[in-house]
């Protein structure tokens, strides 16, 4: 479940990272489309929108790089040997003019920077033996202006059925490298001097440094977002293995990444050997893409099951809510002899599944089947409860799935009921057409409803539990086929949540 900064890092951690992406270097199969259960593709639309948000990382990078002292020194005539070390070294005041990005089919994103500029200061220590055997030794603080594009290629590798960008690919390109001595107080001939002494040194050791931090923060982005996903598929003891089962794929217009989509519960896990994903099912007009298999969401409803979380208790104003759909005589009779006269805060009605629910993926929706049972007890006081009504039933409903507001929302659309055992005490032959009437219109017309609408907010909490309600997800679409379904949708970047993680990270 992919269910599924503000940085070009972001491009390459999110687009890498989230998704698993994965180049060659690890083995599957001949036929590796056969054991994908999701799958994910974002568009080169979703990858300039995160590359929009540059310069954030590019400063952390900057910021955080570690430079080491530098030191030199040349023989020169009259002045004999002259030495000089560079210390204290800082990034400040740091500029990005724009960057762009390019997804390629060799398994690479190309990420260019252009007109990076920075201000860095440090300390001057300089000194020399003159003729006479004169030594001079001086320290004075400088400023250097520089100008720099930044070229990043991002290979994909995988490791462990995971992805691990390497950065490593990083070339800097100086337009500009300008020594100030302090106040420019200093004889230009001087200033001339070390600035040509260090300029060639100076941009290499800024090359090693701010491309060996982008790759660090690279990693701790990937990192992040590794534990993010992992939690995102966890519950408990339910787990969605999400490792790769099947090569990238990179184009000029998406990024594709596949994934087992097995669900591990305990000791068990799910098989799938038949997957009817194929590319060609996902389009390009939305950012993201999530292609789920039926295998993967049957796993998930069984894990479900056995795990007892298929139960719904109702009471109070829920429970009146379901009893008195229509304020009809014969309904409150019904109702009478059901509760005998008890208040709805002193019943309770539960609601659970028999047996693990079968889940069908179609074009008009998701459909489910399943033997329910329905428990009515009277809670008395200092007494046993006493169950009023006991039904079983084989219920088969078709649901549609939105998501709006940040809310999961499942909307039954068609469904039908057969009741296998009846037990109530307010018909105890089974045969009393206005109770039996009343029940069968109870469940279609409010029960269904009401237990699909508790599940998707049950589905809701825990998907915000993860973080999801953090992302501005725009306009998705859910979308059923036989065998599968499609969540298609645009969205924005939640800057917020990784500039915070970098600020307490780096």
């Amino acid at each position: 479940m992919c269910w599924a900064g503000r940085m070009m890092l972001a491009t390459f951690s999110i687009l890498l990272v989230l998704f698993h992406t994965a180049a060659a270097a690890c083995e599957f199969g001949p036929f590796p489309y056969r054991a994908t259960g999701i799958v994910c593709r974002m568009t080169k639309p979703a990858a300039l929108l995160l590359n929009q948000e540059t310069a954030q990382v590019i400063q952390a990078a900057f910021r955080n790089a570690r430079f080491p002292n530098i030191t030199g020194e040349k023989s020169m005539r009259l002045l004999g040997r002259v030495a000089y070390g560079l210390s204290s070294i800082q990034v400040n005041d740091l500029s990005i003019e724009r960057s762009e990005v390019e997804l390629t089919e060799d398994n690479a994103i190309h990420i260019s920077i252009k007109n990076v500029s920075a201000l860095f200061k440090g300390t001057l220590t300089y000194g020399y033996a003159g003729a006479w055997f004169l030594q001079l030794f001086h320290s004075v603080d400088f400023e250097i202006e520089s100008s720099i594009d930044l070229q990043l290629n991002i290979n994909l590798m995988c490791q462990k059925q995971q992805v691990a960008p390497d950065a490593s690919d990083c070339y800097l390109t100086f337009h500009k490298l300008t020594l100030h001595l302090q106040g420019d107080k200093q004889p230009g001939w001087l200033k001339q001097l070390f600035t040509d002494f260090i300029s060639f040194t100076l941009k290499l050791v800024l090359k090693r440094e701010v491309c060996k931090e982008i790759n660090a923060v690279a990693q701790t982005l990937t990192n992040f977002i590794l534990d993010l996903a992992a939690n995102f598929v966890r519950d408990k003891d339910i787990i969605v293995d999400i490792s790769l089962a099947s090569d990238s794929v990179i184009k000029a217009n998406y990024i594709e990444s596949h994934h087992k989509g097995i669900v591990l519960y305990k000791n068990t896990s799910s098989v799938l050997s038949d997957s009817v994903f194929f590319p060609s099912l996902l389009t390009e007009s939305r950012m993201l893409y999530f292609w789920l298999s039926e295998h993967s969401l049957s796993s998930l409803a069984a894990a479900a099951f056995l795990d007892g979380r298929l139960v719904l208790n109702l009471r109070g104003e829920k429970l009146q809510e379901l009893f008195e759909m229509e304020d009809t005589e014969a309904q409150q009779k019904a109702v009478q002899r059901i509760f005998q006269g008890t208040s709805y805060n002193d019943s309770v009605a539960k609601v659970w599944s028999l047996t693990q629910p079968q889940i069908s993926l179609q074009p008009e929706g998701t459909v489910v089947r399943s033997l329910v049972a329905v428990e009515v007890s009277i809670l008395l006081a200092g007494e046993e409860p006493l169950v009023t009504l006991y039904m079983e039933k084989e219920i088969t409903v078709t649901v549609q799935a939105t998501y709006a507001e940040k809310k999961l929302i499942l909307q039954p659309v068609d469904s039908s009921i057969e009741i296998k055992v009846f037990k109530c005490t307010a018909d105890p032959s089974g045969e009393d057409p206005s109770i039996q009437s009343f029940l069968q219109n109870m469940i279609l017309v409010a029960g269904i409803p009401e237990v699909t609408s508790s599940i998707g907010s049950a589905l809701t909490s825990l998907m915000n539990s993860k973080r999801l309600d953090l992302f501005d997800i725009i306009n998705p679409e859910i979308i059923t086929r036989k065998g599968y379904v499609i969540v298609q949708l645009d969205f924005g970047f939640p800057s917020h949540v990784l500039l915070s993680f970098l600020e307490k990270s780096l």
